[in-house]
């Protein structure tokens, strides 16, 4: 009922910048939070960022300082700005969102997933 859908990974050279989108459409009655995850291969799907619906925010220890996540609710969208990117960030990048749609069932809803490379 909610789709996510990502842009803006790619290739990027160590201490490089990249800027992820992820825009909800669907029958959204309110969102909670937004947030990134990521998965490098062979591990585990891990939170990098979120942002709740009131503008707080939390960061994986590793991202501290280097991303940064904002949102604009009247489009659904959030941003994830990735700044000093180090090989070690590479992986796939996932939003997730969750909230209510309309009709007052909640939802979590995931995008497809962008890929991010970070060379040395």
């Amino acid at each position: 009922q909610v789709q996510l859908v990502e842009s803006g990974g790619g290739l990027v050279q160590a201490g490089g910048s990249l800027r992820l989108s992820c825009a909800a459409s669907g029958r959204i009655f309110s969102i909670n939070a937004m947030g990134w995850y990521r998965q490098a291969p062979g591990e585990q799907r891990e939170l990098v960022t979120a942002i709740t619906s009131g503008g707080s925010t939390n960061y994986a220890d590793s991202v501290k300082g280097r991303f940064t996540i904002s949102r604009d609710s009247a489009k659904n969208t959030v941003y994830l700005q990735m700044n000093s990117l180090k090989p070690e960030d590479t992986g796939v990048y996932y939003c997730n969102a969750r909230g209510v749609v309309v009709g007052y069932s909640d939802f979590v809803s995931w995008g497809q997933g962008t890929q991010v490379t970070v060379s040395s």
